[in-house]
């Protein structure tokens, strides 16, 4: 008998009749005949798991085989062992558990077990990430069908069955007629410009500790359990950590410090993930001072005349991404952190837009005459907010909510900018694919859209639906203040074509700040001791990086074809991606890979760049596992 029937015989998982053939499992199972609440040991390790050992960073692909994207997907997180998974073995184990009450603690123990023996993390992160999640997830999951081969699909591969549990669905748009589209032109000289500061995971880690190991078991190292370094291994900056590990407070204040010196700033973008990446032991209490911390801090170093329009990120709750759409109420609700938000946030934002984010964690507020905000809860695209298992279906009516705010927009002519945390070519299908369509109809009126949570300096491309080829929107996805992982930290500064009539409210310039960890640790005059006042320095502006005009739709198209035919441009951006840090060149198919992100703004055209190239799916399922 196999070492897994062994295993799920330990787990008191019955009938387990494994037959092993050369290289491939072939796997017979006998189990409970309820049908409803399948749910197998391996869906749950992984589903439970993946926030926490995904990656922030799109896979690198080489096309040999399915385990070398996988591998050279993980060079930049913790990703999951796929290769300890086949399709046989997936729906074998799938189909032996109910997770019906009187099993819950079972699950929970064969959950933990299946981390530990497939060396998912050490031991203790896997015992209280599963303690974590269990109650939560489980609930979901009694309230959702999934079935071996769906499940299987999505952990496995669409050899291994169809997946159809996020059925597709559509939001409705009005009747009125689409007006017709100009095309931008660039402000007359001297015309006036918005200054706008744009903060994007910040992710403190309140148990960092200077000179612990940097390299360590868990996933999150250069904390004070990380123990000491190791002969000739590294020891935690002062300022931050070339490594898997969050900011310390010091540095989160200083970069405020900083952003507040080179102001003043007609308002501020900050689109979340406040706390650090130890996922595995977070409480509510511990995000939500972690919260309150960073707001304060926000409000006092930039200044109580400077208005900040916040979103909500995926790390912001507790378990990580799980967000509750508003048919969820009582303790499982999201409830315990939008109150708080509001609460903090209530020196920013109005009372009709602070109902909303009670509601569902997103609102909309006119900045100025002319130019209205729209702050989307991006957790409701994610596939890794387990709770869409229940119904994916436009959760909390955000998107026809969209509608009708861009609609009423359109009709006043006012210009909107978006923001929110996950880019939207990184979401679930129907929900991408919902959004395009709106982002296609309301060309005219959605002038901005500015994202986080990859970590990494990017952009996504919106095109028109009928020919795909006229470029009309972009996605911009701002780098993080976070080292996560292995980054210099940063922020980002927006230009946007400013308060007048007939502004087009479009960004036309951005800048990206930085923090050179090399430099600010060893300080010049004392090489074994940190810079007292370090400097952050200006990386790069990008009209003058890439010999660009304006950043309209149609410039980023033309530099995404200057990618293609001038490979020392795209080296320059492959090293502006990574905030001024990065070890390797990106050729050949990583640089179609980052190509097909780059201009993948709905997730199916992700997918279809993906078999185009031969990548088997394998890489839009890659790009899409982020632990950020």
């Amino acid at each position: 008998m196999s070492d897994w029937c062994h295993f799920l015989e330990a787990a008191s998982l019955p009938f387990c009749i494994c037959f092993f053939q050369h290289r491939h499992a072939t796997v017979r199972t006998m189990r409970l005949p309820t049908l409803r609440p399948f749910l197998g040991l391996t869906t749950c390790t992984l589903l439970l798991m993946s926030p926490l050992f995904g990656s922030c960073h799109p896979a690198q692909y080489q096309a040999q085989t399915r385990t070398v994207l996988v591998e050279q997907f993980e060079t930049h997180g913790l990703g999951f062992p796929w290769r300890n998974l086949t399709c046989p073995i997936c729906k074998a184990i799938f189909t032996i558990l109910d997770i019906s009450s009187a099993n819950e603690e079972r699950v929970a123990h064969a959950v933990s077990e299946a981390c530990i023996r497939l060396h998912l993390a050490d031991e203790q992160v896997c015992r209280n990430i599963t303690e974590l999640f269990r109650d939560d997830f489980i609930r979901a999951l009694q309230q959702s069908v999934l079935w071996p081969t769906e499940a299987c699909a999505v952990l496995v591969g669409p050899s291994c069955g169809t997946f159809d549990i996020y059925a597709p669905w559509n939001i409705t748009l009005p009747k009125v007629p689409k007006p017709p589209v100009t095309p931008p032109s660039p402000p007359k000289p001297g015309s006036p410009q918005s200054r706008v500061l744009f903060l994007t995971d910040i992710h403190w880690d309140k148990e960092y500790e200077t000179g612990s190991a940097a390299d360590c078991k868990e996933p999150l190292c250069c904390r004070a359990d990380s123990g000491v370094p190791k002969w000739k291994r590294r020891g935690a900056g002062y300022w931050g950590t070339y490594s898997k590990c969050d900011l310390p407070l010091r540095t989160v204040e200083n970069l405020l410090e900083n952003a507040a010196k080179v102001g003043p700033w007609d308002w501020v973008y900050w689109t979340g993930d406040i706390p650090a990446h130890n996922v595995w032991s977070q409480t509510r209490n511990q995000q939500l001072t972690e919260l309150t911390v960073i707001s304060k801090l926000i409000h006092k170093y930039l200044g109580a005349n400077v208005t900040v329009y916040p979103a909500v990120g995926n790390h912001e709750s507790t378990p990580v991404n799980s967000f509750p759409p508003p048919f969820v109420h009582g303790n499982r609700s999201s409830a315990w952190l939008y109150d708080k938000m509001a609460e903090e946030w209530a020196q920013w934002l109005p009372e009709q837009a602070l109902k909303t984010l009670r509601y569902g964690g997103f609102y909309t507020l006119e900045i100025q005459p002319g130019l209205r905000v729209v702050s989307l809860n991006m957790n409701f695209c994610a596939r890794e907010n387990f709770w869409l298992m229940v119904n994916s279906t436009d959760p909390a009516n955000q998107l026809q909510w969209l509608v009708q705010v861009l609609q009423a927009s359109e009709d006043r002519g006012e210009k909107v900018h978006i923001i929110g945390h996950i880019p939207p070519g990184l979401c679930l299908g129907s929900w991408s694919w919902n959004y395009y369509h709106i982002v296609n109809r309301y060309e005219s009126t959605i002038t901005g859209q500015f994202f986080g949570h990859t970590h990494l300096d990017e952009f996504q491309m919106f095109y028109d639906e009928e020919t795909m080829t006229r470029p009309l929107g972009v996605a911009f996805i701002a780098p993080s203040a976070t080292t996560y992982v292995n980054l210099n930290p940063g922020y980002r500064i927006y230009y946007v074509d400013g308060n007048y009539k007939n502004s087009s409210r479009l960004v036309l310039d951005h800048e990206t700040y930085i923090l050179n960890l090399t430099e600010a640790n060893h300080d010049p005059k004392s090489p074994d001791n940190p810079e007292q006042d370090p400097k952050w320095s200006l990386l790069y502006r990008a009209t003058e990086a890439y010999g660009l005009s304006s950043l309209f739709p149609s410039d980023y198209n033309t530099l995404l074809r200057t990618f293609i035919n001038d490979d020392r441009t795209f080296q320059k951006f492959w090293y502006l991606r990574h905030k001024g840090h990065v070890s390797e060149s990106c050729r050949e198919a990583c640089k179609t890979t980052m190509l097909c992100f780059l201009r993948s703004g709905r997730s199916d055209e992700l997918d279809e760049c993906d078999h185009l190239n031969g990548f088997a799916g394998n890489l839009a399922r890659a790009a899409r596992k982020t632990l950020c």
